[in-house]
Order: structure tokens, then C-alpha cells, then sequence
């Protein structure tokens, strides 16, 4: 069999792995062991986050949902327990904004969930 020399295949690959490293600091830029693992675990860090990123959100509307029941002398379980009592079908995202920008429509919800 003829010799194979992957001179072309192989220059591609590194030239896109240090596009990928652009912007890292020291070797991990420039240094082809470095930056495939600084890649590696970038990658997985990114995919972790993703669903991290998920998570953070929705206690952060439920801290919003519960401050707006406060001001209107309820509570966050007492408010979702009658949201699905009255099939009153909103959203956390939804009343964390609404319970953040319009106050008063917030607490026209909470009358209607008593």
C-alpha cells in the first residue's frame, strides 16, 4: 500500500482548534496540547450551563413571585396552590414579570386566587 501523509488534513485541524482557543489566555491559545484541553472542558463547562442556566432562572422567578405575594399579604405556596385550584394556567417566567413591572395586575391575581 502507498504511504498516506496527512500534512493538509492535519494543518486543518489544528488551524480550527486554535480558532476555537481564540481569546484564551497564555498557552492554552497557542499551544496545541493546551488548547485541546482548555476546548475539551470549555465545551463541557458550556454544556453543564446550559441546564444550570435553567434552573438559576426559575428559582429567581419564584423569589419575584414570592415578593409580590408578600406585598399582597399571601404566600408563594398558598398563591400556587390556587393558581392550579382556580386551573388559573400562567406561567412562573409570566407572573415573575408580571409581579416585577405591573404590580397592580399582579395583585389583581392574587384577589382572584383567595
Amino acid at each position: 500500500m502507498p504511504r498516506v501523509k496527512r500534512g493538509k488534513g492535519h494543518l486543518k485541524s489544528r488551524k480550527n482548534l486554535l480558532k476555537q482557543t481564540k481569546g484564551y489566555l497564555q498557552g492554552r491559545k497557542s499551544k496545541i496540547k493546551l488548547a485541546k484541553t482548555a476546548v475539551r472542558k470549555a465545551g463541557a463547562y458550556a454544556f453543564r450551563d446550559r441546564r444550570t442556566k435553567k434552573r438559576t432562572a426559575r428559582s429567581l422567578w419564584q423569589i419575584k413571585i414570592n415578593a409580590g405575594c408578600r406585598l399582597n399579604n399571601s404566600s408563594y405556596s398558598k398563591f400556587i396552590g390556587g393558581l392550579k385550584k382556580n386551573k388559573i394556567e400562567l406561567d412562573r417566567k409570566i407572573l415573575a414579570e408580571l409581579a416585577e413591572k405591573n404590580p397592580e395586575i399582579f395583585s389583581e391575581i392574587v384577589k382572584m386566587v383567595r
